[in-house]
C-alpha cells in the first residue's frame, strides 16, 4: 500500500502526526515535540576547520494556540500569541515562523529501540547513526579523528576532527521503518539519535518544511531520495573501463605513465593535478592556485594531451574556487568584482592557507560563476583538451564574509558546495569529481570522491572510511563514489606501506572509478610504480576493474533509471536478514556482487557474512557457500574477498575475471 499523505489526529492541546499506522510525531503539554529559542552563535574557523558555541537567550517548549484542519498554531508556553504555524501538505510538514526573535528550532520525532537510522550525508565513521549526535556543517573532517590513530598532539588542536566531521553533511535520515525525513534548510543543524524513544532535530533557523518519504522497501526509499536531490548521468565508458593514474611529476609524468602501461595496467586517463604548477610548503607539495598551464613544468601540454588522446587516454586536471593572490588571474577576477569580500566589504577576502593567501570566487554571484566557468574551466582547461578535473574544496566559506547576494554566510555556508558544483557543471561536457556537498549537489556533480583519508589502516581516518563514505552518500542519492588509492594525508611520519597500497587498489577495483593519488608528500610515500611488486599488483587489479566494465555499465544504466547507487549497504537488498543491518565494512556492488575489502593490516584471512536467501560463489576459487552465515575466507594480496550471486546473468563476466588472472 502506497502512503501519499500524512495524517493529523488532534485533541484540544495535543496532536499526533501519523505515517500510515506509525506515529511519526506526538505533541502534548507533558511531552512537547516542538521547541523554539533564540541564540547567538560564536563560530571560529581555521582553514576549513570550524568550532561552534551558541549563547542561548531563551529556549522553551511551544504550546498549541489553535488548530484548524491540517494546521496547528503554536505560541510560547503559556502564551496566546501565534509565533509558529505548522501545516501538513501531503508528505511535508510546512513551518512558518512569524516571530523575528526565533532563530533556533527543535523538533522531536518518535523512535523505537531497535530502529536503525542512516544518512546525514557522507559520514566517514559510522553507517548506523543510532546512539550518536551528528552536527551537520560542511568543513574539513580533520585528522586525528581516531583516538587510536595519529595522536592528536601531533596537530594544531583547531584542525583535529571527530567522528561526525564531514565534507558533505545533509539534513536527511533514513529509518529502518522504511521512511526518510529531509529538512529543507541550509542552516547549521544537529541530528541527535542518542535517545531510545526520540530523534531530536535541532536547527539554527526554522526550516521551511520537513519532507517525509515512504516506500515498501529501502531500495524504493533510496530511489525517491535520488529523485528529490538530483540524479547523475551515466559515467562515460572510459571512466569505468580503465584506471585513472594520478601523477604530479611534471613532464616526467608522461614517461612514468608509459611504464605503468607497459606492465599491463589498464589505463584510461592521466590525472595531473600539478598542471598549473606547484608550491612547496611545510604541509607538503601544494599546487599553485592560478588555473593556467605551467609551461615550465608542462611544456607543450596541449600537444601532449593530443598525443594521449591518440592512444585513447584522457587527461584530467585540477581546480578549486580560489585564486592565489600572487597569481596572474587574481587581478582579473578582482577587477571583475568576482571575489567574496572582507567583513568591511571594501576588498577581496584573503584566506590564509598558511604560507600563501587566496581570494575566493563569490559563488552567490551568477556573473562570477559564469566568469569562472568560461574563463578558467572552458578556456584554460577544456580548450586545452582536458576531459575533466578534480573540483576541490567547497567547504571553506568564512562566516564573516560579505556576499554579492547579501545572504547571511551562516545560512549560505552549507549551500556553498552546491553552488560550486553548479559552476563546474556549467563549463560543459566534462567528468569532474568533488568531495564536498549538501542537499541537491547530486543534481550537478557527476562523481564524488571521499576526500583526504590518512595513509593508513586506522579506524576513523584510514582506508575503511572510504567504504562508509560511499555507502552513506549513496543512501541520500549519490550513485557514484570513489577514493584516493593509498590515501592522501601523510603527517607525523606516517607513510604508506606496500600492503596499504595493494589493499586500497583491491578496494578501488570494485568501485565505479579507480584512481590513484600521490598524496600530499609524494617523495616520502610509496607510489604504485615504486616497486615491481606493487606495480604488478596494481596492474592486475586494474585488469579486474576493466573486466567488470560490462557489469558496471549495467549498474550505471540502472542508476540513471532508478537512482540506486553502485555501492550499496547489504541490507538494501536483504532487509529480511537482520544480520545485514550491522555490516558497515561489507557492501553490495550492484545486486550481484558482495565485496568485503580487507581493511586491517597483516590479514590474509577475512571474515565475511553472506546474506541469507542466496547461494554465493567465491569469485577466485568458484567455491559455493550457502547464505545466512559467517565464513572465514583466504584473502591473500590480489584476491580480495568478493562473491557473486549464483545464477546472476553476469556470472560469465565474473568467471572470466578469475580465469584471466595474471597476478600470483
Amino acid at each position: 500500500m502506497t502512503i501519499d499523505s500524512l495524517e493529523l489526529f488532534a485533541a484540544e492541546d495535543s496532536f499526533q502526526i501519523l505515517l500510515g499506522s506509525r506515529v511519526l510525531l506526538s505533541h502534548d503539554p507533558h511531552r512537547p515535540a516542538f521547541f523554539a529559542g533564540s541564540g547567538r552563535p560564536d563560530v571560529h574557523s581555521d582553514r576549513g576547520h570550524f568550532s561552534f558555541s551558541d549563547e542561548l537567550a531563551w529556549k522553551g517548549p511551544l504550546s498549541v494556540v489553535r488548530q484548524s484542519g491540517l494546521s496547528v498554531e503554536f505560541g510560547r508556553s503559556g502564551g496566546t500569541e501565534t509565533i509558529l504555524t505548522m501545516t501538513l501538505d501531503r508528505m511535508a510538514i510546512r513551518l512558518e515562523c512569524t516571530d523575528p526573535e526565533v532563530n533556533r528550532f527543535w523538533i522531536d520525532f518518535e523512535a523505537s529501540e531497535r530502529e536503525y537510522v542512516w544518512g546525514c550525508g557522507e559520514q566517514m565513521s559510522y553507517l548506523n547513526l543510532r546512539g550518536r549526535k551528528f552536527p551537520l556543517w560542511c568543513g574539513e573532517p580533520g585528522v586525528g579523528r581516531d583516538p587510536h590513530g595519529i595522536p592528536a598532539s601531533a596537530f594544531n588542536p583547531a584542525r583535529i576532527g571527530d567522528y561526525w566531521t564531514t565534507y558533505y553533511p545533509q539534513p536527511t535520515f533514513l529509518s529502518s521503518h522504511r521512511y526518510a525525513l529531509h529538512a529543507d534548510t541550509r542552516a547549521y543543524a544537529e541530528f541527535d539519535f542518542t535517545s531510545d524513544d526520540q530523534h531530536r532535530l535541532h536547527f539554527w533557523d526554522v526550516p521551511a518544511r520537513l519532507e517525509i518519504f515512504a516506500a515498501a522497501d529501502l531500495s524504493g526509499l533510496v530511489s525517491q531520495l535520488s529523485d528529490r536531490f538530483g540524479r547523475q548521468p551515466q559515467l562515460p565508458e572510459w571512466a569505468i573501463s580503465g584506471s585513472i593514474i594520478g601523477l604530479k611529476d611534471g613532464e616526467n609524468s608522461f614517461a612514468r605513465l608509459q611504464r605503468i602501461i607497459d606492465v599491463g595496467a589498464k589505463v584510461s586517463a592521466l590525472w595531473c593535478e600539478d598542471w598549473a604548477g606547484i608550491r612547496q610548503t611545510s604541509f607538503g607539495r601544494r599546487l599553485f592556485w592560478d588555473w593556467k598551464a605551467d609551461q615550465t613544468r608542462y611544456p607543450d601540454l596541449a600537444d601532449k594531451i593530443a598525443g594521449l588522446a591518440d592512444q585513447g587516454i584522457r587527461f584530467l586536471g585540477y581546480a578549486n574556487p580560489y585564486l592565489a593572490a600572487d597569481g596572474e588571474l587574481f587581478g582579473e577576477a578582482a577587477a571583475g568584482g568576482h571575489f567574496v569580500l572582507n567583513p568591511d566589504g571594501d576588498a577581496p577576502y584573503l584566506v590564509d592557507f598558511g604560507e600563501f593567501e587566496c581570494g575566493l570566487i563569490d559563488l552567490t554571484s551568477s556573473a562570477a560563476r559564469d566568469w569562472f566557468a568560461a574563463r578558467i574551466l572552458r578556456r584554460e582547461m577544456l580548450d586545452l583538451g582536458m576531459a575533466g578535473w578534480m573540483a576541490d574544496f567547497g567547504e571553506y566559506l568564512p562566516v564573516d564574509a560579505r556576499l554579492s547576494d547579501r545572504s547571511d554566510p551562516m545560512l549560505t555556508h552549507n549551500e556553498w558546495p552546491v553552488l560550486w558544483a553548479m559552476t563546474n557543471a556549467a563549463a560543459g561536457d566534462a567528468l569532474f569529481f568533488m568531495r564536498s556537498g549538501h542537499s541537491e549537489v547530486g543534481g550537478f556533480c557527476p562523481l564524488l570522491w571521499a576526500g583526504d583519508q590518512s595513509v593508513d589502516f586506522s579506524r576513523h581516518d584510514g582506508i575503511g572510511t572510504a567504504i562508509c563514505a560511499a555507502l552513506s552518500a549513496g543512501l541520500v542519492g549519490n550513485a557514484y563514489h570513489h577514493s584516493d588509492i593509498g590515501g592522501y594525508t601523510s603527517l607525523d611520519g606516517r607513510t604508506r606501506s606496500p600492503e596499504l597500497l595493494m589493499r586500497w587498489s583491491e578496494l578501488a577495483a570494485f568501485t565505479p572509478v579507480m584512481r590513484t593519488h600521490e598524496g600530499n608528500r609524494p617523495e616520502d610515500n610509496l607510489q604504485i610504480d615504486s616497486s615491481p611488486a606493487i606495480l604488478t599488483h596494481f596492474a592486475w587489479m586494474s585488469q579486474v576493474h576493466s573486466g567488470l566494465s560490462p557489469y558496471v555499465r549495467h549498474l550505471c544504466e540502472e542508476a540513471e533509471r532508478t537512482g540506486l547507487p553502485l555501492q550499496r549497504p547489504v541490507f538494501m537488498h536483504y532487509e529480511s536478514d537482520p544480520n545485514t543491518f550491522d555490516l558497515q565494512w561489507h557492501y553490495l556492488y550492484g545486486r550481484d556482487l558482495l565485496v568485503a575489502p580487507v581493511i586491517e593490516e597483516f590479514a590474509d584471512r577475512w571474515p565475511v557474512y553472506l546474506p541469507a536467501g542466496d547461494i554465493w560463489v567465491h569469485i577466485w576459487t568458484n567455491q559455493t557457500f550457502e547464505g545466512g552465515q559467517w565464513i572465514d575466507i583466504d584473502a591473500p594480496l590480489g584476491n580480495p574477498p568478493v562473491f557473486y550471486r549464483k545464477g546472476s546473468s553476469f556470472s560469465a563476466t565474473f568467471q572470466a575475471i578469475a580465469k584471466t588472472r595474471t597476478y600470483q
